[in-house]
This record gives C-alpha cells, sequence and structure tokens, in this order.
C-alpha cells in the first residue's frame, strides 16, 4: 500500500472512532461506586417505597442521597467516592443522624435514578 492510501484509511478510521464516542456530559456521569450501590439494589426485592438516588449540588460539592426502604430507617448521604457523609434525615425521629455538616448554599437536588420495576 502506498503512504497516502494508509493516511486516507487513518483519517477515516479515526473520524468513525470520533464520530460512535459522543463525549459525556460530566454533569450527568454517576460514579462507578453509585452504580455498583444501583446493581446491587437491583439484585434485591424492590423496596417500598422504591428507592430513591438523587445528586446533591452544594458549596462547589456534589454528594448522592439514597432513600432507605422503609420507615424509621436514615436515609444516607455519600460523597462521589462513595464514602458516608451522614444521614440528613429518617429515623425515629425524622431527623436523621445529626452529623451532617452545615450547608451555607442551596443544595441543587437532581433525580438520578428511581427504581422503577413492581
Amino acid at each position: 500500500m502506498n503512504s497516502n492510501f494508509k493516511l486516507i484509511i487513518l483519517v477515516i478510521s479515526l473520524s468513525f472512532i470520533f464520530v460512535g464516542c459522543p463525549e459525556k456530559d460530566e454533569n450527568n456521569e454517576i460514579p462507578i461506586c453509585v452504580e455498583k450501590m444501583i446493581a446491587e439494589k437491583l439484585s434485591k426485592e424492590v423496596s417500598n417505597p422504591p428507592t430513591q438516588i438523587w445528586k446533591w449540588e452544594v458549596d462547589d460539592n456534589t454528594y448522592y442521597y439514597i432513600t432507605s426502604d422503609c420507615c424509621d430507617q436514615f436515609n444516607n448521604l455519600y460523597t462521589t467516592n462513595c464514602q458516608f457523609v451522614c444521614a440528613p434525615d429518617g429515623g425515629f425521629s425524622g431527623n436523621g443522624d445529626g452529623n451532617c455538616p452545615t450547608f451555607s448554599g442551596e443544595i441543587l437536588k437532581t433525580l438520578i435514578w428511581e427504581d422503577k420495576r413492581n
């Protein structure tokens, strides 16, 4: 093969690679550890109420809020590395565990996953 033909094949191949791989919106990416939590939830029976996962953005940080299976249980908040932060609400009092940081800004809450199985 001549070098021009090889160059044309390379350019065409690269264009297919870039067209076939759309850029991800980093604001909507779910961390792998949160995806693992979702997979774990899906491996079990549907909870009542169904589990929801919310992305919380506040004070230049991102957290993931995961609802509990039922009443009188804590709803847990995790970092993007799935390190437990606190329970903002839930439990017998409904006020969580009392260990959450004080957020100075408004919390932007976005539902990113809900168990929709029956």
